[in-house]
C-alpha cells in the first residue's frame, strides 16, 4: 500500500487507516484479529483508536491482538484522550485529564507509546493553551511520537496550530486533523481543510463511506438487518444520511460505479482519498470480507471526469464569509 507524509512530518503512514470504533463492542477478538491481520498483510500501518471506544475496550482488544498477531514496530497506532461519559461535561481538555487518559491507554494497548495522539474534540470549559500543553508534555516525555486533534471547528484549528508553531522547538507542531469527511459531509472543505493545508496538517477522514450509506446498502429504503443502520444503538448515526438529497449523490456513486466496472464504495472511498490535503481515510469495516473490499481501491485512480461529476453532484453551499467577498 502507498505510504503517504502525515502532514508537513517524516511520519510516513498507510492511505487507508483501520478504524477500530466497535471493536471489543460489536466487533469481537475473533473479527478484530482477522481485520488487522487482514490489514497488516494488505501493507496497512495506520490503526486508529480512542480511549472512550468501547469504554475502553478497543484499545484493549488491539493491544491483546498486538502481542502476538501483528508487531508492534509494524503499526502506526493512533488513539485519542477528551471525550468523558459526563452528562454535564461532554469534553474534558484539562491537562489533568489528559495525561492520566494517555497512561491509562498506553497500559491497555500494552505499549510505551503511541506514534499519534488526538485531542478528541475542543473543550471550551479548559483554557486552550492547557490542552495543548498536554500534547507537549506527551511528546517531550516520549509518551506520544506526533500530536494532533479531531473535531476541531476552522477557527479552533487554526488556533490551535499557530500556537505550537508559535514557539518553535518548545511546543510540539501539530501534525494532524481528524474530521468527518466524504462525498455525503464536505463540510470541511469550509474552513478546516483550507486552515489544515495553510498550516501543514494532514487530515485524516472518519466515516469516508458516508456512514456506511455510500456503499449503496441503504438504496430504495433498503434497511439490510446486519447493517449499522438496523442496530439499535447505530441507527440514529447513519439515520442523518438518508434522506433525498443523500440519495441523489448515492445514486450518481453507483452510476459512476458502474461506469467503471468497480463498485460504489470503491468509487466513494478513492474519491475522499484522493482530495486536496487528505492523508488516510479511516475505514471502519465489520468483517474481514468488507475490510478487503475497501483495501482493493488501492488500485484505482478516479478519471477527471468522474471526480468533477462527484464534485457537482455533492457540492456544498459556500457562502460568505466561507469564500472571498469579492467573488459572491
Amino acid at each position: 500500500m502507498e505510504q503517504r507524509h502525515l502532514g508537513r512530518t517524516g511520519l510516513r503512514v498507510s492511505r487507508i487507516g483501520l478504524g477500530t470504533l466497535t471493536w471489543g463492542r460489536d466487533t469481537d477478538e475473533h473479527d478484530a484479529a482477522d481485520l488487522l491481520k487482514t490489514f497488516w498483510e494488505a501493507g496497512g500501518t495506520l490503526v486508529d483508536t480512542a480511549d472512550v471506544y468501547g469504554n475502553g475496550e478497543s484499545e484493549y482488544l488491539l493491544g491483546r491482538l498486538m502481542e502476538g498477531l501483528v508487531p508492534r514496530r509494524d503499526l502506526v497506532l493512533s488513539t485519542k484522550a477528551g471525550s468523558v461519559p459526563d452528562p454535564d461535561r461532554r469534553f474534558d481538555g484539562s491537562r489533568g485529564h489528559l495525561l492520566a487518559a494517555l497512561d491509562a491507554s498506553l497500559a491497555r494497548l500494552g505499549t510505551d507509546y503511541v506514534d499519534v495522539w488526538h485531542i478528541h474534540a475542543f473543550d471550551p470549559d479548559t483554557p486552550l493553551e492547557e490542552t495543548l500543553h498536554a500534547l507537549d508534555l506527551a511528546v517531550s516525555s516520549g509518551r506520544a511520537r506526533y500530536a494532533g486533534v479531531s473535531n476541531f471547528c476552522g477557527w479552533q484549528l487554526a488556533k490551535a496550530a499557530t500556537w505550537q508553531l508559535a514557539a518553535p522547538g518548545v511546543r510540539t507542531r501539530l501534525a494532524s486533523t481528524q474530521m468527518e469527511y466524504s462525498l455525503l459531509q464536505r463540510g470541511v472543505e469550509r474552513e478546516v481543510l483550507p486552515a489544515a493545508l495553510d498550516l501543514g496538517l494532514g487530515l485524516l477522514p472518519s466515516s469516508p463511506l458516508g456512514r456506511g450509506v455510500l456503499t449503496g446498502k441503504y438504496r430504495g429504503n433498503a434497511l439490510p438487518p446486519d447493517s449499522r443502520g438496523a442496530s439499535e444503538h447505530l441507527a440514529p448515526f447513519v439515520e442523518p444520511y438518508l434522506d433525498d438529497t443523500a440519495g441523489r449523490v448515492v445514486d450518481a456513486v453507483t452510476t459512476a460505479a458502474d461506469g467503471l466496472a468497480v463498485t460504489p464504495l470503491q468509487v466513494a472511498l478513492a474519491w475522499v482519498r484522493d482530495r486536496p490535503g487528505v492523508v488516510a481515510p479511516i475505514v471502519g469495516a465489520r468483517t474481514a470480507q468488507q475490510l478487503t473490499a475497501a483495501l482493493s481501491v488501492e488500485a484505482l485512480s478516479l478519471p477527471v471526469e468522474i471526480c468533477r461529476a462527484l464534485d457537482d453532484v455533492s457540492a456544498p453551499v459556500h457562502r460568505y464569509p466561507d469564500h472571498d467577498w469579492s467573488t459572491l
